[in-house]
């Protein structure tokens, strides 16, 4: 992988990395789509990182279909894949690994506790590894947009993170590979996700610019669905992460939640 990408910025190309753990969806092609206007030659790597999951989560049922992805990111115009092995990203007695403080220990940190210092530290190794001009993320993890994109500035790496759009079903669920464990009612019980951000943002339309009323209004409408259970919806700032309560500027408003017994996340970008 380092010769091929070295390679590549000999022949003065721009390389792009779509770093993924697989389960290909819309999303990650969009992903893909936006790395190719921008970009000569594609990496994609697919790398289900066993550090990012807690202990209280399956790694081993996390979804997997490699002859559908590779199938995917061929069509998608994908120049190379990537596909190191577990050994070959944490060899023997590996002890190294890259904590973002302040970010990481929110939200979903809180409740993953471990997590992000996992992602951190194979996105970083992946950034080395491939040393893109650019690397694209999607807008549904927000959290972990936000981190890699502190990690990248202070640690003073050359990649420059481009964080993409939520690509949505037509319904307007956000695709994620989670949905899967979704059965036919959960998944049409989980649409109260996207509704309760839409409503904050019909409320932030009109005028509206207290954060907890925004915040009060959309719980009280995700809570309204049994099948559905809160972790977390909060109104932050899309850098810091800290709270906000009467947004002036950009605020985030995120939700995370469990519809059935799977968790999903969505989120979505107020804008004055």
């Amino acid at each position: 992988m380092k010769e091929f990408a070295r390679k590549q910025r000999d022949e003065n190309r721009i390389v792009g990395l779509v770093p993924t753990m697989g389960a290909l969806h819309q999303g990650h092609l969009s992903l893909i789509k936006r790395a190719r206007l921008q970009c000569s030659s594609v990496v994609a790597s697919i790398f289900v990182n066993p550090t990012q999951f807690s202990p209280s989560e399956d790694f081993a049922k996390y979804p997997r279909n490699l002859p559908a992805d590779t199938e995917k990111l061929e069509n998608a115009g994908v120049q190379c894949l990537f596909l190191p092995e577990t050994k070959e990203i944490y060899p023997q007695n590996y002890s190294t690994y890259i904590n973002v403080e302040g970010l990481s220990e929110r939200f979903e940190g809180r409740l993953r506790p471990g997590h992000f210092r996992g992602v951190s530290t194979v996105v970083m190794k992946l950034l080395q590894i491939v040393q893109p001009q650019f690397a694209y993320f999607g807008r549904k993890d927000a959290q972990q947009a936000a981190i890699i994109s502190r990690m990248t500035k202070d640690l003073n790496l050359d990649s420059e993170i481009v964080v993409c759009p939520i690509e949505r079903e037509a319904d307007g669920l956000a695709m994620s590979s989670r949905n899967a464990y979704l059965n036919r009612e959960e998944r049409g019980r989980a649409l109260i996700l996207h509704r309760s951000l839409e409503l904050a943002e019909r409320d932030f339309r009109g005028g509206e610019r207290i954060a907890a009323k925004l915040i009060s209004a959309a719980r009280e409408l995700l809570v309204s669905e049994p099948l559905v259970r809160v972790d977390y919806l909060d109104i932050v700032d899309p850098d810091s992460l800290d709270p906000v309560e009467r947004i002036s500027g950009k605020a985030l408003i995120a939700i995370a939640a469990y519809v059935g017994t799977t968790r999903l996340i969505d989120n979505i970008i107020l804008t004055s």
